[in-house]
């Protein structure tokens, strides 16, 4: 029998790298032999205990930012073969319920999240639906391939803030998210991206990512800095850290008629206070920013064309050993986001 090395979660605080069976893809699946693998926030939320995109049972394999090499295809495989370099959806839909049958699938009532509720790519192999993999260029690499899947959140996110030419954003948070959303912000046409964050370095990484300035909201009142700035209207905001303070602070500094959305992985019982008559009189529209349902297809095609930065934001690569430490220490994350490498 073949095993392989994987990370198992077993519940709270509880990972441990083991090794398993090399799974048997069926005939409509992939085999994928696991290059990188991305630390998700939301893989840190379901180590804690709490839940991630959808509900987590354990034992599970965890990941779902994952790109590899194709090892073996069922027989009713049609979209790849041994070889290709690529990455996957990790968002399995059912595609009979009424969300799916009405274009959101993102809401699936029957969703397999690969990572989530189904074994993941933290682990030398994955299994997963043949129609769920996306090519690759030979000259990109598995690292930048991994981090397709946060970049097509970023895009659903981007597309949500309804961003026009000319108008000026803030991100607040400076994590691979926000500097994600940023660049694609720019590409939008945003005449202006400011970044909110308290750590200098990411700070700079936003500076030499196209930021027109950055606020340290340690030392800085947002508002009055933009003022400072002479930016005396801000059309979108995007808020990446999930905090009570920077979400209410979001609902402040938009203009009339503006967009705020929380994209931020929060705790369920999360609670923000809402001013309801600063909505109802400046018209303002808040929107939530959930996973990446359509937009796998989209975030390949900016990586294979080398449109945008995805790797300045990461703080290294490292093995499947080393993930159980990454997970637990806030202090590791704070340094940018982690690529496990199951293969080396």
């Amino acid at each position: 029998m073949n095993l392989m090395k994987c990370d198992v979660f077993h519940g709270k605080d509880d990972m441990r790298t083991e090794f398993m069976p090399v799974p048997e893809p069926n005939d409509n699946e992939v085999l994928v032999k696991v290059m990188a693998c991305g630390v998700c926030g939301s893989d840190v939320h379901i180590f804690h205990g709490d839940q991630g995109s959808t509900s987590t049972v354990p034992p599970l394999i965890q990941g779902h930012e994952f790109a590899g090499i194709v090892e073996k295809t069922g027989k009713n495989v049609k979209s790849c073969q041994a070889g290709d370099h690529v990455t996957v959806d990790p968002a399995d839909n059912c595609n009979e319920c009424w969300y799916c049958e009405n274009g959101l699938m993102s809401h699936c009532e029957n969703m397999r999240a690969i990572g989530t509720n189904v074994n993941g790519g933290f682990a030398q192999y994955c299994k997963v639906p043949g129609r769920l993999v996306h090519l690759l260029e030979k000259d990109v690499s598995f690292v930048e391939g991994a981090m397709t899947e946060p970049l097509a959140c970023c895009i659903n996110g981007i597309d949500r803030s309804d961003i026009k030419a000319g108008d000026n954003v803030v991100v607040y948070g400076g994590g691979a998210i926000g500097l994600l959303l940023m660049q694609l912000a720019r590409m939008r046409g945003a005449a202006r991206v400011i970044l909110v964050e308290p750590v200098e370095a990411k700070r700079e990484m936003a500076e030499r990512l196209g930021a027109a300035f950055t606020i340290d909201p340690a030392n800085e009142d947002v508002a009055e800095t933009l003022r400072k700035h002479g930016v005396l209207h801000v059309q979108s905001v995007i808020e990446t850290c999930g905090l009570k303070k920077t979400s209410e602070e979001a609902m402040d500094i938009v203009d009339r008629h503006g967009t705020v959305v929380l994209f931020a992985v929060t705790a369920v019982d999360n609670v923000i206070g809402l001013k309801t008559y600063n909505l109802f009189q400046r018209e303002i529209t808040v929107k939530g920013s959930f996973c990446s349902p359509y937009d796998i297809g989209r975030a390949a095609e900016l990586i294979n064309a080398h449109a945008i930065d995805v790797t300045t934001m990461l703080a290294g690569c490292e093995s499947l050993e080393k993930l159980p430490e990454i997970l637990a220490s806030p202090a590791l994350r704070a340094k940018g986001k982690y690529i496990i490498l199951p293969n080396g």
